[in-house]
């Protein structure tokens, strides 16, 4: 599914360039649900940036469902990007203008799903995620595992393969969070792959493998239950 092979990301400060990331070599499968844990700069963001082809490497080969996605343009990149790629970031990310059914709508517009199919898809994700009744909120209308959940919607309206989520619980209480992230794993007994960067152990400790990264570097991997 996912294969990174020395991968390195490095960017200028000021006239001093940076390594964010060293010599990545990553294999994730099929279904796997992953964590990627380490402290503020260890380079778990970028990573999870380059593997949602946000971002590019400086040096390195990504491959997705065993295709070459690293020297693919910008539209390329972006048309793989919609079909098999989803998000879900700490700050939610929803249009504070829309309601909650046009948040979850607005990928589908973007990738021309028809109007029938629309409708009849954000009808039955908002019913999945007990948002029913907010479907004509506004983003500051809801609480923040309501919006947690709409952009956990909206990340899975196009079924993707791979769902990366960047903090998901950062700004959640405890009991909320433990609910997110219960949404989050019933993916993956869905065949979903997920990747969770986290600082926070005990969210990371959840998945069945943790990666962890110290200064753009692997340092080591952890499983469940051992």
């Amino acid at each position: 599914m996912i294969e990174l092979s020395q991968v390195s990301r490095s960017f200028m400060v000021g006239d001093q360039q940076v390594a964010a990331l060293r010599g990545i070599d990553l294999s994730i499968a099929a279904g796997d649900y992953v964590s990627i844990m380490g402290p503020s700069g260890s380079g778990k963001s970028t990573l999870l940036n380059l593997i949602g082809l946000l971002d590019r490497p400086t040096s390195g080969t990504y491959r997705l469902d065993d295709g070459n996605v690293t020297d693919l343009d910008d539209e390329q990149q972006a048309k793989v990007r919609s079909n098999k790629i989803g998000f879900v970031f700490q700050a939610f990310h929803l249009v504070p203008r829309l309601t909650a059914a046009m948040n979850i709508e607005l990928p589908l517009i973007l990738a021309g799903i028809p109007p029938a199919e629309r409708k009849e898809r954000v009808m039955q994700l908002l019913e999945n995620y007990g948002l029913a009744d907010r479907a004509d909120h506004r983003p500051d209308q809801l609480s923040g595992g309501q919006r947690q959940r709409v952009a956990i919607a909206r990340a899975t309206s196009m079924h993707p393969a791979v769902l990366l989520a960047d903090e998901p619980t950062g700004n959640l209480d405890q009991a909320t969070g433990k609910e997110v992230m219960n949404l989050l794993e019933q993916l993956v007994a869905q065949q979903v792959t997920l990747i969770v960067v986290t600082h926070d152990p005990a969210i990371g400790g959840r998945a069945a493998r943790q990666l962890h990264m110290v200064d753009g570097q692997f340092i080591g991997e952890t499983r469940r239950g051992t």
